[in-house]
């Protein structure tokens, strides 16, 4: 079990003292604002991400963080969990998956990561650096957790941007369409039933970034 789903698991204790009925899919919601980078000669490089947790997550992460001031902390008191983020998102794939012109193009590891606090919810900014910069005429990018365990959705304003994008290209965002009553009933059997990663049904439910170039 990967290290971040080891803190969601215990989450669920924290869950369990609320309203939220801890038997549900997904444990964790996660709301997306990300940018699409390039570089000056118009080849796709990367993507930043800022990825907002919910409150009740972030108020559990956040037990036993050192901070100086009551109800507010620094970049600085919050590195050692921001690397604890990165690196355990790795063998998750960072949630996010792209395709150049239908080839699978490849991230590095992450880069100018930290996490921020902010109206009692913890942002993770990172950015994933493509291994090699890509000139496609359809970019798709996916972002998603396969086993459902984490929910990602997009912000309901300015959710995508590009950044340094040639002003042909066009872009187009698609949220997760709804489950059908088949699917919800599949969705609340997975904590007896788990979904593996390599499963294909979470992916059903991805947020779709596509970036198209004449």
């Amino acid at each position: 079990m990967s290290r971040i789903r080891s803190i969601i698991c215990l989450a669920l204790l924290f869950l369990a003292g609320t309203s939220m009925p801890a038997s549900a899919h997904p444990h964790v919601w996660v709301t997306i604002r990300s940018e699409v980078l390039y570089t000056p000669d118009g080849l796709m490089s990367g993507i930043r991400h800022a990825w907002t947790f919910d409150d009740m997550f972030s108020a559990y992460a956040l037990q036993g963080i050192h901070h100086a001031t009551k109800g507010q902390y620094t970049r600085e008191e919050l590195n050692a969990l921001a690397e604890v983020n990165v690196t355990s998102l790795k063998e998750n794939d960072y949630f996010t998956y792209a395709k150049a012109d239908g080839r699978k193009a490849a991230f590095s590891d992450p880069v100018d990561y930290w996490l921020e606090y902010k109206d009692s919810a913890l942002i993770l900014h990172f950015t994933l650096p493509l291994k090699t910069p890509v000139a496609a005429k359809a970019m798709l990018i996916e972002v998603y957790d396969p086993t459902i365990f984490v929910d990602f959705g997009l912000a309901k304003d300015q959710a995508v941007a590009l950044a340094g994008a040639p002003a042909s290209c066009q872009l187009i965002v698609d949220s997760p369409r709804t489950p059908t009553a088949d699917e919800q009933l599949r969705m609340s059997q997975l904590d007896q039933s788990p979904l593996d990663s390599l499963d294909t049904f979470g992916q059903g439910f991805s947020n779709k970034i596509r970036i198209k170039c004449p």
